[in-house]
């Protein structure tokens, strides 16, 4: 695993310390690394719901749209049997 280091004010500093304490981190770099995967997670989620805005519109999901579903699983249900 690599190594890096950060430069706090102090008050962030107390923030980051009292939230390791507080939410149970081992340590303050665990506390940063759950940051950072919640903010890549975020970004992903962002660029998915921009890529589907961008996108085509879609069949509407009406009561036909359900009905044809649930037959192509009954459908496929039953060869799998």
């Amino acid at each position: 695993m690599s190594t890096m280091n950060i430069s706090l004010p102090d008050a962030l500093k107390s923030f980051v310390d009292e939230q390791v304490s507080q939410r149970g981190y081992g340590t303050s770099s665990e506390y940063v690394r759950e940051l950072i995967r919640k903010d890549k997670d975020r970004l992903q989620l962002r660029n998915l719901l921009l890529a589907g805005a961008a996108s085509a519109p879609a069949t509407p999901a009406d009561a036909s749209y359900f009905d044809a579903l649930r037959d192509r699983v009954r459908k496929a249900a039953r060869a799998k049997a």
